[in-house]
């Protein structure tokens, strides 16, 4: 019996594969679905400090909504339940979490999107106050916090150490930057996301890699987990577990179960026993040419390029007779 489970922020999980923030945990029945699905935990939908500011007198706000659901979901479900929060000020932060804390969630997120635009704002105060943001949530409520971060950093490794000694139990990597589009007929600046693809997995495993070992928190990929191959390469180079979103958007929840089948085989068919056998083996720590995460990484890609459009030249050259 192949053994999938996994120990996310002191949270046991049966399997590494958590849907992360998203539409399909507003409603009760998409929580349920995901849960008969396989899903080992899930984040839910996230809360803006912007929609309480924005409202104008609702009925019920944005925030008491979403400690309904939370309160609702607790009951309904039996896997762990994380909250995402992302606030504008440090009372927000603050008074969120604790309210967040007390309708009955395991651990919160911290969803730390911002837009640094400000001409006139160093990086370097931008980042204190993402680590003060955390500290600031950490006194302020028992269950653990995971910072979930942008990888527009100058130093991300340094980052990572910060967060790491300012208390976080994991760090979900990465935030993805949505960035606008424009409309062409209207002449309006328009929100446009685009779902993820496997592609994107290799920012993440580049940095969990990275970090494996050199930090105490736990470490979540998301962004570009469409199938088990893509789970496994994250779970290789570190990560505790992997959070899906676009998969599922795409191919529906069933594709968790599906996902899970097919890293079970996986294991199985390479003779790993448990996901703790298999994690982090290809680490920076680990791999047997840990510069491949760096430079070399580059040397050797622009290389492979080379050869690829010699390759290409000299069957054109042969077909062709000249």
């Amino acid at each position: 019996m192949i053994d999938l489970s996994t120990t996310y922020m002191g949270l046991n999980l049966a399997t590494p594969l958590v849907p992360s923030a998203s539409p399909l945990t507003r409603e009760l029945d998409g929580v349920r679905r995901l849960e008969d699905a396989g899903a080992a935990a899930l984040v839910l939908y996230s809360i803006f400090e912007e929609s309480q500011v924005e409202q104008s007198s609702p009925a019920v706000s944005a925030l008491e909504s979403y400690l309904i659901h939370i309160r609702q979901v607790k009951e309904s479900i039996n896997i762990p339940v994380i909250a995402s929060l992302g606030a504008l000020t440090l009372r927000g932060w603050t008074d969120y979490a604790r309210q967040i804390e007390e309708a009955g969630v395991d651990a919160i997120e911290l969803n730390l999107y911002q837009v640094p635009s400000q001409l006139d704002i160093p990086g370097v105060e931008i980042e204190n106050g993402y680590v003060e943001t955390l500290k600031a949530v950490r006194s302020a409520v028992r269950v653990p916090v995971a910072v979930k971060l942008t990888p527009f950093f100058s130093s991300m490794a340094n980052m990572a150490k910060r967060f790491d000694e300012a208390g976080a139990a994991a760090l979900v990597l990465f935030n993805r930057f949505y960035q606008p589009d424009i409309n062409l007929e209207d002449l309006e600046i328009q929100p446009n996301v685009l779902l993820s693809n496997a592609q994107a997995m290799r920012l993440p495993l580049t940095w969990i890699g990275i970090l494996y070992g050199r930090v105490k928190a736990n470490l979540a990929a998301s962004g570009g987990v469409h199938s088990a191959e893509d789970a496994v390469k994250l779970l290789l180079a570190g990560a505790d577990v992997t959070m899906l979103c676009s998969a599922l958007i795409q191919k529906g929840v069933r594709h968790l179960r599906e996902i899970e089948q097919d890293l079970r085989t996986w294991l199985e068919q390479h003779e790993y026993g448990s996901l703790a056998r298999l994690r982090g083996n290809l680490s920076q720590l680990h791999c047997p040419d840990p510069a491949a995460f760096e430079r070399a990484q580059y040397i050797n890609a622009v290389k492979s390029v080379q050869k690829v459009v010699v390759t290409g030249r000299e069957a054109w050259r042969i077909l062709s007779g000249s």
